[in-house]
């Protein structure tokens, strides 16, 4: 058998919280990664941070020919980020998340900003896009995505051991002693504590969990918004990003400081409810990635209601917290060029392991 050619993948990766994007350059074959060159975020600008949220929550408010045009200046955005990393480090493919609007799996829908076409034309480049649409039209929830590299990830790593992922949303992947994977959504993540602090507050994010620490965590409301039926639902599931909105509601009797506290509590008890309920053993370790790495109060609560695990952001283990994503699309992306699966129905819920993305060159 031919050996696998080693790459160098640039993946690009969009949350929903809006922050900006996360680039990561790694070496890989599909299998083995072999290193990480590269992990930076570029921030957005203001005004297409306030674009994008138009197109999230007001979407009947934008014209047809208004979306092309930020369409096309969100992937100049990217564009700039991949010349800007290409002309210091060879690059062979990029992975391009784009950026998720509407992701509906259970009405076989999704929709992502981002013009991959475009930016292989204007990048010279083999990208890679549109990871999630194969995996929805083939019965599964699109999402997560990650936990093929995570299992990459995961060889040195205490079992079992789980990948919570907190970034707007939040995703858990378990792995067992024996190699075995589960995964699935876990529900909201941070976009409860943004969404909160940017209307009561003015702040996009709270900081360092500050405002969270300041507070007090309402127990009623905690309660109420566990009766969330998502959180009863059994995988594998996946969250959208206004799945939680109504029962959010839930936060607007409290003080600023107490809303931001029992948000981000909430992240930490739906995180523990879905280990104790959906994985088939308690992990040993728990590896915490994105955004809700950061966030020491976040931190601070998943280790007293997963007392029994040893919680961890993951720059304990030597990985990246904030660019794991992003490595994962850029991992997929090769994974894609040489026709291997990146979706399971152990992870996402598709009929058979599905060779996820297009390939535009």
């Amino acid at each position: 058998m031919e050996a696998l050619k080693t790459q160098n993948a640039l993946g690009l990766m969009s949350g929903s919280s809006l922050e900006g994007v996360r680039a990561a350059l790694i070496r890989t074959d599909g299998v083995d990664v072999f290193a990480v060159e590269k992990s930076l975020e570029f921030p957005y600008d203001e005004a297409l941070v306030d674009d994008l949220r138009r197109l999230h929550k007001r979407p009947e408010e934008v014209s047809a020919a208004e979306k092309s045009e930020i369409e096309r200046r969100f992937t100049d955005f990217n564009l700039n980020i991949v010349n800007e990393i290409r002309a210091e480090h060879e690059t062979d493919v990029v992975g391009f998340h784009g950026h998720t609007l509407v992701h509906k799996p259970a009405e076989g829908l999704i929709v992502q900003l981002g013009d991959a076409r475009y930016l292989a034309a204007a990048s010279g480049l083999k990208v890679v896009s549109r990871f999630r649409y194969a995996d929805i039209a083939g019965g599964g929830q699109g999402a997560p995505l990650s936990p093929i590299y995570h299992m990459a990830l995961s060889a040195g790593l205490p079992k079992p051991v789980a990948f919570l992922n907190i970034g707007g949303l939040a995703s858990l992947t378990w792995i067992g002693r024996n190699g075995e994977m589960r995964a699935f959504d876990v529900g909201v993540g941070l976009n409860a504590v943004n969404d909160w602090v940017f209307r009561h507050a003015g702040q996009h994010i709270d900081y360092n969990g500050a405002l969270a620490a300041s507070g007090q965590v309402n127990g009623h409301v905690l309660a109420a918004l566990m009766r969330h039926k998502f959180l009863a639902k059994v995988p594998p599931k996946a969250a959208e990003k206004g799945l939680f909105r109504e029962k959010l509601e839930n936060l607007e009797a409290l003080s600023v400081v107490d809303g931001a506290a029992t948000a981000t509590a909430f992240i930490a008890e739906e995180a523990a409810y879905s280990l104790a309920l959906y994985v088939p053993e308690m992990p040993a370790a728990v590896v915490v990635c994105g955004g809700g790495a950061k966030n020491p109060t976040l931190l601070r609560f998943l280790r007293q209601k997963l007392h029994n695990a040893d919680v961890q952001p993951a720059e304990y283990y030597d990985l990246d917290s904030q660019g794991m994503e992003a490595q994962a699309f850029a991992y997929m992306a090769v994974r894609r060029l040489n026709f291997m699966p990146s979706s399971y129905p152990f992870t996402t819920g598709v009929a058979e392991p599905c060779i996820c993305g297009e390939v535009f060159e």
